[in-house]
């Protein structure tokens, strides 16, 4: 589509809905198959499948389980979310402001970043030279709508290091993760529509998805990935067109997919028609190697998004999204209409960076700094009598239920007094009303003395 037109499943949904408004199709009467509008339009499947989802969102058509689509009796049109969609979010936005706030002073125990110390070794004042001068030409212009080329050819290579066989037509560069999960939002989801998300799970994501009006639904996440019975019973009942979850270094619980439980969600995604958004923000700490879902399913199902934000620094806002052609190329236009494009300078910034032949060892040196804190983290939680729900061996996040705290949420306020700011469970839940017991903490800053000392004066 040109970058004037809406998302092309949109097109698609608004003119078939035409045509039943004007009784081309009668109520009752089976659509075409998706394959038949798909030969016959010249448009990819999953174009089709979201225009598709999007009409049954409308209420205009019904899936028959092994039949096809048909139009409904009633054609009622899904609700305009109101004023409390945006109320909920903004109660997310209000916790995101405290984790983000930065005071003298200040201990923020569920922060989700390194210390800036840790990334200080990736050297963000060598490229610029290098990035201006190679850049003169476009540097004082919008970027590509696709994101800096060079860079999708880099990505390439990392995608196929961990198994994912993309081209760069396949990747959109954007403002970090978040942008990629908000273009994903838009594309996908209508008012009212429904999504699966892991929980406890992404709470800015979250927040979106409330700012969108859409019917949010849990997966309960175990410490191997997400509860398959429950997951199962959820496609039966509520037939979402996405699930989102994050196999690796999961937040906020830092737990890890595992290959047999991620061959079995591939398997109830082909039989839901389900389409899987996998956020791997933090493949830097993890091994290439390890069990990702667009690895087993090669962004068939899948769309892929991982970032520089905790690695390099978010202050670049790098990140990317990797999907099938067409949806990249509906994405990429979303992009110019929202945001018109990423920044090539902090893409190119980016590109140097990962070029540098120090940057493999700075990545060495970054893993075992965690991998030591969070070890030396497990042992001070363990010492206080601390539950802990997964013990991987290096984890920005670390899930613990501290002894004789059944609410999170008050000790969190109770902590503000000791400057401290913590990150209660419930505001990872769906659910944010959920008297939750568990927190997640950052390992850095669970060894600040200032931690224990407040946590031995509150818990007695």
């Amino acid at each position: 589509m040109s970058s004037s037109q809406t998302p092309l499943f949109t097109a698609l949904a608004d003119s078939i809905e035409r045509q039943i408004r004007d009784e081309a199709y009668k109520v009752g009467e089976k659509l075409p198959s998706l394959r038949e509008i798909a030969a016959l339009r010249n448009y990819g499947k999953n174009t089709v499948v979201a225009a598709f989802e999007l009409l049954v969102a409308r209420g205009l058509v019904e899936p028959r389980h092994g039949s096809g689509f048909y139009v409904k009796e009633r054609t009622v049109k899904a609700e305009p979310h109101d004023t409390q969609s945006l109320n909920g979010a903004m109660n997310i936005v209000w916790l995101m402001n405290m984790q983000l706030r930065n005071e003298p002073g200040q201990l923020t125990v569920g922060d989700a970043f390194p210390p800036s110390q840790w990334l200080a070794g990736a050297r963000l004042d060598r490229p610029h030279h290098k990035v201006a001068r190679s850049g003169l030409g476009t540097l004082f212009r919008y970027g590509d709508r696709l994101g800096y080329a060079p860079l999708r050819q880099r990505l390439v290579r990392r995608l196929a290091d961990q198994g994912i066989d993309a081209h760069p037509s396949q990747i959109v560069l954007t403002h970090g993760a978040n942008e990629a999960l908000d273009l994903i939002v838009r594309y996908f989801v209508p008012a009212g529509g429904t999504v699966l998300i892991d929980d406890p799970g992404y709470y800015p994501l979250i927040g979106k998805l409330r700012l969108a009006g859409a019917n949010t639904i849990g997966v309960p996440r175990l410490a191997d990935g997400p509860d398959l019975k429950e997951l199962e019973r959820l496609l039966i009942t509520w037939r979402p067109r996405l699930f989102f979850t994050q196999s690796l270094a999961h937040n906020p619980t830092g737990s890890d997919l595992s290959k047999q439980k991620a061959r079995a969600i591939l398997k109830l995604a082909e039989q839901h028609n389900l389409l899987l958004v996998e956020n791997d923000a933090l493949s830097d700490f993890r091994s290439a190697s390890q069990t990702r879902l667009s690895a087993l399913d090669q962004l068939e199902r899948t769309l892929y998004i991982s970032s520089f934000s905790k690695s390099l620094s978010a202050a670049l806002r790098v990140g990317f999204l990797a999907c099938s052609a067409d949806i990249a190329n509906d994405i990429a236009n979303i992009k110019i209409l929202t945001s018109v494009s990423s920044s090539e300078y902090a893409e190119r910034t980016v590109d140097t960076l990962l070029a540098e032949r120090h940057h493999l060892k700075y990545l060495e040196e970054l893993r075992s700094k965690l991998e030591e804190a969070t070890g030396r983290a497990y042992e001070l939680l363990d010492d206080v009598g601390a539950t802990i729900f997964v013990r991987p061996e290096r984890s920005l996040f670390i899930w613990a239920q501290l002894p004789g705290v059944s609410d999170t949420q008050k000790l969190a306020h109770a902590m503000l007094n000791e400057n401290i700011v913590m990150a209660p469970g419930n505001i990872f839940s769906v659910n944010p009303n959920n008297i939750s017991p568990w927190t997640r903490c950052n390992p850095h800053a669970v060894l600040d003395p200032r931690f224990r000392r407040a946590l031995d004066k509150l818990l007695g």
